[in-house]
């Protein structure tokens, strides 16, 4: 009887997992030993901001509910101590939350997922370089409105000397 229940709770466990990961724009997973134990706090208040989720589950639940959600190349990745930050809103984000809290540069990346896409620990590596969705738009913004304030100012130095 105790077994069954037993099987029945990780059996709960594996289906909120598989939620997570069917509703993740990125996932990331990470040897959590590699992160500054100091401001734990501080990481999980940049995740709560960020809408991304930090986790420590077990290897083997993760390893069922990724294989139930189709990928099934993770048995290697889930050995060891692990975390998983599941990013709902922005793909990049767990990633690069993730590096902003790497203590003496140790990497700890071990694999993720984005928007669909297996990546390895490098691939992760450089998705954490990039901005955040909105400091991208804003970079945008600034490209695309650069060449209306040159004629801006041109316009007014040519009304300026008419003027004179």
């Amino acid at each position: 009887m105790a077994s069954k229940k037993i099987l029945a709770e990780k059996q709960a466990v594996v289906t909120d997992i598989l939620d997570k990961v069917n509703r993740s724009k990125g996932i990331v997973l990470v040897d959590y030993r590699g992160m500054a134990s100091v401001p734990t706090s501080e990481l999980r208040s940049d995740m709560r901001k960020e809408k991304v989720e930090y986790r420590v589950l077990k290897n083997r639940l993760v390893l069922r509910a990724f294989k139930e959600a189709g990928y099934n190349d993770f048995e290697k990745i889930l050995e060891g101590p692990t975390a998983i930050a599941f990013g709902y809103e922005d793909p990049t984000a767990p990633a690069r939350i993730f590096k902003k809290h790497i203590k003496d540069g140790k990497p700890v990346f071990k694999a993720g997922i984005v928007e669909g896409q297996v990546m390895d620990a490098a691939a992760i590596e450089a998705v954490a370089n990039i901005p955040s969705k909105e400091v991208l738009v804003a970079q945008l913004l600034g490209m695309l409105t650069m060449p209306l304030r040159g004629l801006a100012v041109a316009l007014d130095q040519i009304a300026k000397k008419k003027e004179a």
